[in-house]
């Protein structure tokens, strides 16, 4: 199949098929693909491009796990290692909090698989938080923890995020997908669960009335159809569960990794990525350019391939910056408003739901 007829496909408001996307990948036409991509774009947001004013905390690097793509993670005791106790975390959101012109509506929780900390400990922290600043949203856990929750505490999933929600938690990111291929997966992450687990785990939460994201990491071993074959499970999960808000693809950073001859990626394969997922992924509302890996520039050029969403002023993320984050540390209120509107889009602060704020 052309180019052309994809378009034609695209524009008539069909879904694509595998062979399509990985067609796509393939061909050296960006700007037809990010035109299409920002068409479908249009058809779904306007010319809208959310953000969100948050702040991430990452409890701990200590980690069970040792994958070869991460260098965020430690072993207790090593040197870099660290953990924050409760009160250092209420103590750094309601300090940044009292900073800020306009507080942050959202907290964004992830981190390491720490050997030592019981499930009670994850909803103490929940519970902590809503109780200290109650209006603040709170998106934790990947779906990766969430398996491990369930482990430690010997709950059942469907248990093990109920009883989240009860403590406070409101929705999840999507981090942990990775790439779903067995055989790339068991090169990169081999003690990380499996991709079945992972979509297994959203499934869950989704029937739980628990909203979520979803990522994919790209540019480290996996090939363009396995980045096709990953959006497609995705697909088939939305389809039956409406659960995801947005999906994310997340550009490799190779720095302090154990991935042998890993680089960054392009620019070039950035923006082809979003503009893909767009037009792939026609049940996600929502495509992210996530500024913190794909820098500010490349982020602000991805809203005229397919994304709406800049996420957010993100300020303390760690995981991106032990890997050589090309970006800033975060970005204020003002900065992203000032990225969206040279980007001619209509820049709308949203709360975690997509909900102008």
């Amino acid at each position: 199949m052309s180019l052309k007829k994809i378009e034609k496909k695209v524009l008539s408001g069909k879904r694509l098929t595998e062979e399509e996307c990985l067609l796509l990948f393939k061909s050296d036409d960006l700007f037809t693909i990010g035109r299409l991509a920002n068409h479908v774009a249009e058809q779904k947001n306007g010319n809208n491009v959310y953000f969100v004013n948050n702040h991430h905390i990452n409890p701990t690097n200590v980690c069970v796990n040792r994958c070869t793509f991460c260098a965020f993670s430690k072993s207790k005791g090593e040197k870099g290692a660290y953990e924050l106790d409760i009160r250092k975390i209420l103590n750094k959101l309601k300090t940044q909090n009292s900073k800020r012109k306009t507080q942050f509506s959202e907290v964004h929780i992830v981190g390491g698989l720490h050997p030592e900390w019981t499930f009670d400990f994850y909803l103490e922290l929940t519970r902590a938080i809503k109780k200290a600043l109650p209006s603040l949203h709170i998106k934790a856990f990947t779906a990766v923890e969430i398996d491990h929750f369930a482990m430690i505490s010997g709950l059942s999933l469907a248990n093990t995020l109920r009883s989240l929600k009860d403590a406070g938690l409101e929705s999840m990111p999507g981090g942990g997908a990775e790439i779903f291929n067995t055989r790339v997966r068991n090169k990169i992450c081999p003690e990380k669960i499996s991709g079945r687990r992972w979509l297994k785990v959203m499934e869950t939460a989704h029937k739980a009335g628990i909203r979520t994201n979803a990522t994919m990491l790209y540019g480290h071993l996996e090939t363009y159809r396995h980045r096709v074959e990953h959006m497609m499970k995705l697909r088939e999960l939305q389809d039956k569960t409406n659960g995801f808000q947005a999906f994310i693809p997340l550009a490799f950073h190779p720095m302090n990794t154990t991935i042998e001859g890993a680089e960054y990626t392009s620019g070039i394969d950035d923006l082809k990525t979003i503009a893909i997922s767009r037009l792939m992924l026609d049940n996600f509302d929502h495509i992210k350019a996530y500024w913190v890996m794909l820098g500010e520039k490349i982020a602000q050029l991805a809203l005229k391939f397919g994304a709406d969403d800049l996420d957010g002023t993100i300020i303390e993320e760690k995981i991106t910056r032990s890997a050589g984050k090309l970006a800033s540390d975060a970005m204020t209120r003002d900065e992203l408003i000032t990225l969206i509107q040279k980007a001619g889009k209509v820049p709308v602060e949203r709360d975690s739901f997509y909900n102008p704020v």
